[in-house]
């Protein structure tokens, strides 16, 4: 029984833009609030798509790691990272590229979405095929059970917990595991002892699954239990092996609803963004060159907001009297574009202040930044080094 923990990770590209904020940084705030979170640059990553040009991506690393802190992510509880400074995601990968079946990746969705996406990128590699598998590994090295994900990286997540599931079948059941299984039932006391045994006849005989809740409930009360006994202890409960890896469970997150400046979902592709630490003078002059409701020639002409991107970046920023304002001004030529919005502009600008603040400190002393990511690659190679130490056991690898 591991405990609780959140892992997430972006890839490096630079300076990040309010549909960041809002579709996923936002979140990680709230996270590191209620559960042990790790968020990484996934630099890796970055190289399944720019494997041929990757000398930008180290700048973008810093760049990104600083939006990060402007956002709010706090590294006194979050552990921040780079996903290549803990070489173990990259043993992982390979260890579970001996036993993961081919077709397990080539159906994954995305791999023939982005093939079609990118079709000016030469993308038949094997590092392309293998990204679910090394994000799988991500995943797992850090025994994570929890990954903020969107409906359409759900399947990212369900082929982690199938490898997983696979990897414990194949390797889980330890040289002696019964007799290390029955040491194990010794050690709960003659009371728990029996508890444990009755309960593992209630499931293993009847099929109770309450039977199985109650003795999870069991040992998560009894302190005084290594980890690897715990585990043992689980799996002789259920009549499996040791979980050496676990399976993640994922936290639906909502899609970003941040709307570009032409209306179409804000993304670097469509150079339509505003960027987190952007400077007031660009933002304010960004939103007013925006489109609003062709029909709306002159100033005195009546418009309809449904048709105007403005009116979507009002869904984000204004509050009911701002947008019932807008409302009626717009169908009634009672106000201007340029009125309309600067509401938006007041509202983008008041979100935008505290993360201007927040970075300053960290542009101003750059190696602090450095200094929280080391920090964040320590622990996190702690705890990958600690599921590696289990993998190779499991495996019949040595381990130095």
């Amino acid at each position: 029984m591991y405990a609780e923990r959140v892992l997430s990770g972006m890839r490096p590209t630079g300076s990040l833009h309010l549909g960041h904020y809002h579709g996923v940084l936002k979140n990680w705030v709230k996270l590191q609030h209620e559960y042990p979170c790790l968020f990484f640059v996934a630099d890796w990553h970055a190289l399944t798509t720019q494997y041929d040009d990757p000398h930008g991506i180290s700048q973008s690393t810093w760049e990104m790691v600083i939006d990060w802190l402007a956002a709010g992510v706090d590294p006194e509880k979050a552990s921040l990272f780079i996903q290549s400074q803990v070489p173990e995601h990259a043993e992982l990968h390979l260890l579970l590229s001996m036993m993961t079946p081919l077709g397990w990746l080539e159906r994954v969705p995305t791999y023939k979405d982005q093939q079609e996406k990118m079709s000016n990128k030469d993308l038949s590699t094997y590092g392309f095929l293998g990204y679910p598998l090394l994000m799988s590994a991500d995943i797992l090295i850090y025994r994570a059970d929890k990954v903020p994900v969107g409906e359409d990286q759900i399947p990212h997540v369900e082929i982690t917990r199938e490898l997983a599931r696979r990897f414990n079948h194949m390797y889980g059941r330890e040289p002696g595991y019964e007799e290390k299984a029955k040491e194990a039932v010794a050690k709960l006391g003659s009371k728990n002892k029996r508890t444990f045994e009755h309960l593992r006849t209630r499931f293993q005989q009847d099929g109770d699954k309450e039977a199985v809740a109650k003795g999870h409930t069991l040992l998560a009360e009894i302190p005084h239990l290594s980890v690897a006994d715990r585990e043992r202890l689980l799996g002789y409960l259920e009549g499996t092996g040791k979980m050496i890896l676990v399976e993640p469970g994922y936290l639906l997150t909502e899609a970003s609803k941040m709307p570009g400046l032409d209306g179409q979902k804000m993304s670097k592709s469509y150079n339509n963004t505003i960027t987190l630490r952007e400077d007031e003078a660009s933002v304010t002059q960004k939103i007013k060159r925006m489109p609003t409701d062709p029909s709306r020639v002159r100033r005195t002409d009546a418009g309809d907001p449904d048709k105007c991107p403005v009116w979507q970046l009002h869904q984000v920023y204004s509050d009911d009297a701002c947008k019932e304002w807008v409302q009626k001004g717009c169908r009634s030529a009672g106000i201007g574009c340029l009125e309309c919005k600067q509401p938006v502009i007041d509202g983008i600008l008041q979100e935008q202040a505290p993360m201007r603040e927040r970075a300053r400190t960290y542009i101003e002393n750059p190696s602090l930044v450095r200094e929280i990511i080391a920090e964040g690659n320590r622990k996190a190679g702690v705890l990958a080094r600690e599921t590696m130490r289990d993998v190779r056991e499991a495996m019949g690898l040595s381990y130095r």
